[in-house]
């Protein structure tokens, strides 16, 4: 399984963050003093997110990496 990149990881849980701060539900049951950036960490650490990511190669090759 490939690994990703630590490029990957911080958009991800940015991108999770920012959902969070938009009204998202939490997806783990996560402590009162964790602001959304620690939430989406949290979450990410536990394998909690449903998402992939998809990596395009210049030779129209398309990976597709799983999260969780």
């Amino acid at each position: 399984m490939a690994k990703l990149t630590r490029f990957e990881v911080t958009r991800l849980i940015s991108a999770r963050a920012l959902q969070l701060s938009l009204g998202a539900p939490s997806l783990i049951k996560a402590p009162k003093h964790l602001n959304f950036l620690g939430i989406a960490k949290l979450e990410f650490e536990k394998n909690a997110l449903p998402i992939a990511v998809l990596r395009e190669f210049p030779d129209n090759h398309v990976e597709r990496v799983e999260v969780s």
